[in-house]
């Protein structure tokens, strides 16, 4: 939960950045607005990576939890992602290495810190101004790794980690990488086998809608899962003025996933249990090829073509089965469901100065986006007729369970990037997006839409530390395909499934932003402030689909226009004031708000499970004479306004705040031996589903849900070397 303390330390810490010059040494170049870390900025710290470089650097220390948990490495879905190659990200830092960006969606440059190893970094460069000669284009921030050039090198670093959840299950991983470089050839290859399982205990109580106590359900599931990977980068300069490079990725993430429930009858006075289990093999694989090629004139003029293709395959199986009570068990679903998405990139461009201080890049891309889905539903029925096919239960017609979707979409581009002068520079974007959407299989439809996309980003040094930045943007989502075809339920026990919706559109919004960012003297630390608002057009959200009266359905739709806006504020500060300069402390606070008519109440509100605020607090407390370093993660959002409105029920969230902590030494040999320990608090996510009769329009409450899950401490033991 948040609270005013934890407010007030994220001021206090501001407040420290805000002494005078006068208590704080002067280090800066004052001449743009690229900050430089050279090599030997991090000797003292015996970093073995260059993620560990980049986390010593005061505003570009992670934020993620590194002890287990988080994402998948090379997974998503690629039609859940960014839209396209072209545009930087406005709201962070983009990694690029010597200056160039891996054409990949998901096997990205950030993934590659963890496998190069410092040793074969020259500098790390934070650029903050804007430039027709990035690889890059409207970032909030740019951070570029520059290698040594050597003629020869190679070197291999490796990871070895075991993981020990809640339940007392121990999963050992590791990585081995190959990095180098031969003449004009630079190389990077990895192989990685990444633990992920994780044990959840969720507990529930529901009382009936006259608020009589009704049932009480204990659910333990439990997902094996293991991320094995393998990836390749590959860059060749053909000539002092032409380089290609090449990336691949083959990711497996199986995930089988078992859950066991009892369900206590609280309604009788001789209390009844009910024991189910689910069986939920899935099988998961994606591949990714990217590559780019670049070429440059003698005038300095440049042509790029950047090209990507990937695909993630997702296959998975829900049997539930009921224990009886001769002790046999009897299964009441059957559900299959199987998706392949496929993408396909393209994008060419042209990039030419054509007055001092400006330049312009124009070119064209095409992207082709589809998604092959089916599903098949059987449920327990009294004298139905069962099949094979859906697990010897009765099939069930299910409306849109078998469908294709494709977007092909054209757009071309023209970028101006304009140095106005040492301190001023502008850059405008203007893009025309034209796409048809076309769904085939159990639902036919075709659409055309097309957009045009402005953007401007103005930014000014007041002074070399202090930069002010402000720009407008048009954005257009992407669509997340599996909207418009039929899915699995996998947050509501008595819903097997959720409906399609094949007259989907883009959600779309005007964004404004107003940024500032203070660099203290000295390396002390960075001291940032975001304001931002946005108008929505077609927000995505729950619309009801229903076809009859007896058969209530709702989907993901497009619900009309809204409103967003909050802040960002963020400090991270070396404690030199305490006599603790190699104590690095980052905070950030974000407060928010976003409104929105909803369908079913005509009621004003916020968007769907839409955070108020998110509250974030981390050390690193360097020891260079013990070779040793420790630090703490917390992780808090502001409860009270995480609503989920549906067509017959209402979902509340709210979430207990997530603490970690981690020590880690390096030997003499330069091994480093990394101790996490993860959720050190409760940490509970909670929700309160209230369902009701019919719509909840008709204000009939039938049932209120209280549930809380807890996935319980987790410890990982990782050892790290290069040679």
């Amino acid at each position: 939960m948040f609270s005013s303390a934890r407010s007030l330390s994220a001021l206090v810490i501001l407040c420290l950045g805000l002494l005078p010059a006068s208590l704080l040494a002067q280090n800066t170049d004052g001449t743009n607005s690229t900050i430089i870390y050279a090599a030997d900025y991090f000797t003292e710290y015996t970093p073995i990576t260059a993620q560990d470089m980049l986390s010593r650097i005061p505003g570009q220390s992670t934020n993620e939890p590194r002890g287990g948990g988080g994402g998948i490495p090379g997974g998503g879905n690629p039609s859940s992602g960014g839209r396209g190659l072209g545009g930087g990200n406005s709201g962070g830092s983009e990694i690029l290495i010597n200056g160039k960006r891996t054409a990949g969606k998901n096997n990205q440059t950030s993934g590659l810190l963890d496998r190069i190893p410092a040793a074969q970094v020259k500098e790390i460069q934070i650029i903050r101004g804007t430039s027709g000669d990035l690889d890059v284009r409207g970032s909030g921030q740019v951070v570029n790794i520059i290698l040594f050039e050597e003629l020869s090198s190679s070197s291999i670093s490796y990871e070895l980690n075991v993981r020990h959840s809640q339940d007392g299950e121990i999963n050992p991983g590791g990585s081995v990488s190959l990095s180098g470089q031969s003449g004009n050839l630079n190389y990077l290859f990895n192989a990685s086998s990444t633990p992920r399982y994780n044990n959840s205990i969720s507990r529930e109580n529901s009382i009936l809608g006259d608020f009589s106590i009704n049932d009480r359900v204990i659910e333990e599931r439990t997902r094996d899962q293991t991320n094995n990977e393998l990836s390749m980068n590959l860059g060749y300069d053909i000539s002092s003025n032409s380089s290609i490079r090449f990336n691949a990725l083959y990711a497996q993430n199986d995930s089988p996933t078992d859950v066991d429930r009892y369900t206590t009858d609280l309604r009788v006075q001789a209390n009844v249990l009910n024991i189910e289990r689910e069986d939920i093999p899935s099988d998961r694989d994606n591949w990714e090829i990217g590559g780019d090629y670049e070429f440059t004139r003698t005038n300095g003029n440049r042509f790029k073509l950047l090209a990507i293709a990937n695909q993630n395959n997702r296959a998975a199986i829900r049997e539930r089965f009921t224990l009886l009570s001769n002790g046999t068990e009897e299964k009441n679903l059957f559900l299959d469901t199987d998706s392949v998405t496929e993408e396909r990139i393209v994008r060419g461009s042209y990039t030419m100065d054509i007055f001092e201080g400006q330049d312009i890049e124009f070119g064209m891309e095409r992207a082709q986006t589809t998604l092959d889905s089916s599903l098949a539903l059987g449920l327990l029925v009294d004298g139905g007729i069962t099949s094979a096919v859906v697990g010897g239960l009765t099939p069930q017609s299910v409306s849109n369970a078998n469908s294709k979707v494709e977007e092909i979409r054209y757009e071309p581009f023209i970028i101006h990037n304009w140095i106005i002068n040492p301190k001023m520079s502008l850059e405008s974007t203007l893009l025309y997006e034209t796409s048809e959407i076309t769904q085939s299989g159990d639902v036919s439809n075709k659409r055309d839409f097309d957009f045009v996309k402005p953007k401007i980003d103005f930014r000014y040094d007041l002074t070399p530390t202090l930069q002010i930045r402000g720009g407008i943007e048009k954005i257009v989502n992407q669509l997340s395909f599996s909207d418009f075809v039929a899915a699995n339920d996998e947050e509501d026990n008595d819903a097997s499934t959720q409906a399609g919706n094949a007259q989907l559109r883009q959600q779309w919004q005007w964004r404004y932003t107003f940024n500032t960012e203070y660099r203290l003297p000295n390396d002390v630390g960075v001291l940032s402030a975001e304001l931002y608002y946005a108008q929505h057009e077609d927000v995505i959200d729950r619309l009801d689909v229903s076809t009859s009266e007896d058969s209530l359905q709702s989907a993901n739709g497009n619900i009309g226009d809204g409103t967003e806006l909050g802040m960002n504020l963020s400090a991270s500060i070396r404690m030199g004031m305490i006599n603790l300069p190699n104590l690095l402390v980052t905070t950030s606070l974000n407060l928010q708000d976003s409104e929105v008519t909803d369908p079913f109440l005509g009621i004003e509100r916020r968007f769907q499970l839409f955070q108020r605020g998110r509250f974030t607090l981390t050390f690193r407390h360097d020891i260079p004479k013990w070779r040793s370093n420790w630090g703490m993660q917390y992780f808090d959002r502001v409860d009270g306004g995480m609503f989920r409105y549906d067509i017959d029920d209402i979902e509340f969230a709210v979430g207990e705040p997530r603490v970690n902590l981690f020590v880690e030494h390096v030997d003499s040999r330069g091994l480093t031996y990394r101790f996490d320990i993860g959720a050190l608090t409760d940490g509970s996510q909670c929700r309160r589903r209230s369902r009701f009769v019919g719509r909840i329009s008709a204000n009939i409450l039938e049932e209120i849900e209280s549930r809380c899950t807890t996935s319980g401490r987790e410890f990982s033991f990782k050892v790290n070397g290069t040679f």
